[in-house]
């Protein structure tokens, strides 16, 4: 395999560092899923731990070297959950912790990021212009700009779930990786590809915000307009080069789904998985609903990667359905 910026060694370390809370999350076949996918799944779980989401294996390491190099704050832009994830790991280092997000965020995930100790400031426009004033911030402040899949130590703490899935699923064919930024895709892209290279790599973007598969197709980065779509954790309109040349050397395919089949995913681990998600959270589903012939007959990891949602809007999108038989 050509290089990426990761490294499989540090990635082990890494398990050093970052808080066991956060690590070895549930990993299990869902045969509840199975008659209606036409596939073995098995779900890798990265909701049970503080902050609902993966974000927090990259903070932890983004803090701890922080700290170790005598820095006292730090800045993000975010979504929601790597502002809750850089929350709750500065908060445990002693970091002052910035946050910038865009006042359409979901509120229950700005209500967490506050509740975790960071300074919020909201802006009016998408990820892209929290971004931009999060950047301000630590030039003015001269403090460090924390950017997820850009900053290595995201990717490489995101990469652990590889490590994971390699230690701990049995043999499977494919993992389904929602695809933003691009820390998880190319962290745990790169230990499939360096540690189980017949495993495919398959990205998922939604269609009303395609620009990292876009540049992914392309091969050079596309910078796209606004994003039309509920999963607001992979809403990006700018990939950043440096995580598309890495993307580029572990991702067999990346696809776009629609919304309807985003929620028909979400819809499907309520009833027959019994796990409330995020859109985001849902893309490998909705991957397999929109491709039931491609998947067929084969073992499918997909990595549940967020829970933080609103519930008012997760009712509209989902309806009442009760609960439907666990796994």
């Amino acid at each position: 395999m050509q290089e990426t910026r990761l490294d499989t060694a540090r990635i082990r370390a890494a398990r050093q560092v970052i808080d066991p809370v956060f690590l070895d999350t549930p990993l299990y076949r869902c045969e509840a899923l199975e008659p209606r996918l036409g596939c073995t799944v098995s779900v890798k779980l990265e909701t049970a731990n503080p902050v609902r989401s993966f974000k927090a294996r990259g903070t932890e390491l983004v803090t701890s070297l922080l700290t170790a190099g005598g820095s006292t704050a730090a800045v993000c832009a975010s979504a929601g959950n790597l502002g809750q994830a850089l929350a709750w790991s500065g908060r445990g280092r002693g970091l002052d912790v910035t946050v910038v997000a865009s006042r359409s965020a979901p509120a229950t995930k700005l209500d967490r990021i506050r509740a975790l100790g960071a300074r919020l400031e909201l802006v009016d426009g998408d990820f892209d212009t929290a971004r931009e004033r999060a950047a301000d911030i630590a030039r003015h402040d001269g403090i460090r700009l924390v950017e997820d899949s850009l900053d290595i130590e995201t990717c490489e703490g995101a990469a652990t779930i590889g490590l994971e899935l390699v230690d701990g699923a049995p043999s499977f064919d494919a993992v389904l990786i929602a695809l933003g930024g691009g820390a998880m895709a190319t962290g745990v892209g790169h230990v499939l590809k360096a540690l189980a290279p017949g495993v495919e790599v398959i990205c998922v973007q939604p269609l009303g915000a395609p620009a990292m598969t876009l540049s992914w197709r392309q091969r050079r980065v596309v910078t796209t307009g606004p994003t039309d779509t509920i999963a607001d954790g992979v809403a990006g309109r700018r990939p950043i080069p440096d995580v598309l040349d890495d993307l580029l050397l572990v991702a067999d395919d990346a696809v776009l789904v629609r919304e309807a089949s985003i929620v028909a995913g979400m819809r499907m681990l309520l009833d027959h998985a019994g796990l409330v998600v995020e859109p985001s959270a849902a893309l490998g589903i909705a991957a397999i609903l929109e491709n039931r012939d491609r998947f067929a007959g084969r073992h499918v990891v997909t990595i549940v990667c967020g829970s933080n949602v609103n519930v008012d809007a997760y009712h509209r999108w989902v309806g009442t359905a009760a609960l439907g038989q666990g796994c």
